[in-house]
């Protein structure tokens, strides 16, 4: 959707993911020992089904969000007269959703059975997010400079996902790999959320000159706050694991309820900063720089 509910709704998908993938594979690397890694890898087994779930859910929402909103072209691709393609932008964020969907099932056949090969879930999540860079990659190839600028920055992000995924098809239980596509992820989700403060402010208030190189400049810097601020939350979810996981007795057993509260704890810090994103771009970037087009 061209609009800003459009733009939250994957930014916050990622982040969530962003979120949960510091803090699992944080207590897949710290808890891991030789004695204990059978145990581990069974545990997590069953926690990548219930992402693949999550994925498949979340995913969903998304095409009927795309498809059936009031203004939406209700699974219509060409109708009318004279005939004519139907909001064909709704149609590749429902087509960038039917592939993180695909993923989602594929993470629940290959931890659920042995029908797919080692490696096949970190492949198909490369593919999506391939296919989430291509279609972005020709999203706004006729939309104003900035407008361009801020989707091409998205990109960024979302190809080196892709070769991460790939690589780890090939290596794996790596952790700086593990904790780069956890740290990607966030960076997606924030950057998803900027754009739409930018394009489509919630509140109002000045707009951004479209064409001034000025507000180019400011929104690359921006993207690298956005990725700092990334690599910060990941090493303190890190952090916050280990130590949990320290004082928890046993020295770094994974149970069923040290899942549930660590969970239910990323869960109440994905919505949180989400509110808190959007309370500091209201006051940050809805006033703008002095180059904006009053």
């Amino acid at each position: 959707m061209a609009n800003f509910k459009g733009h939250v709704l994957p930014g916050s998908f990622f982040i969530l993911f962003g979120l949960w993938w510091s803090v699992k594979y944080s207590l897949k690397h710290i808890s891991r020992t030789p004695k204990k890694n059978s145990h581990v890898q069974t545990n997590f087994k069953h926690v990548e089904i219930i992402e693949g779930a999550v994925k498949v859910v979340f995913t969903l929402v998304g095409i009927l969000g795309e498809q059936f909103v009031p203004d939406g072209p209700h699974l219509y691709l060409y109708r009318g007269q004279p005939r004519s393609w139907v909001k064909l932008m709704n149609w590749q964020h429902s087509t960038m959703y039917l592939f993180f969907l695909i993923s989602g099932a594929v993470d629940i056949i290959t931890y659920s059975t042995t029908l797919m090969p080692v490696g096949m879930d970190r492949f198909m999540l490369g593919m999506a997010l391939y296919v989430e860079g291509l279609l972005f990659q020709y999203h706004v190839s006729l939309r104003p400079m900035l407008d361009q600028h801020i989707h091409t920055m998205l990109l960024m992000a979302i190809y080196p996902s892709v070769a991460t995924c790939i690589i780890q098809v090939f290596v794996h239980e790596n952790m700086i790999l593990d904790f780069f596509s956890a740290c990607l992820a966030l960076l997606q989700g924030t950057w998803f959320w900027q754009i739409g403060f930018v394009l489509y402010p919630p509140w109002g208030g000045p707009e951004w000159d479209l064409n001034d190189h000025s507000n180019l400049m400011f929104i690359t810097m921006c993207f690298c706050w956005h990725f700092a601020l990334a690599i910060l939350i990941t090493a303190v979810n890190y952090t916050l694991v280990y130590w949990l996981l320290r004082k928890t007795e046993g020295g770094g057993r994974i149970g069923a309820c040290a899942l549930a509260v660590l969970g239910e704890a990323i869960l109440l810090c994905s919505l949180t900063e989400e509110r808190l994103d959007c309370h500091l771009s209201e006051m940050v970037y809805g006033r703008g720089p002095q180059t904006w087009h009053l």
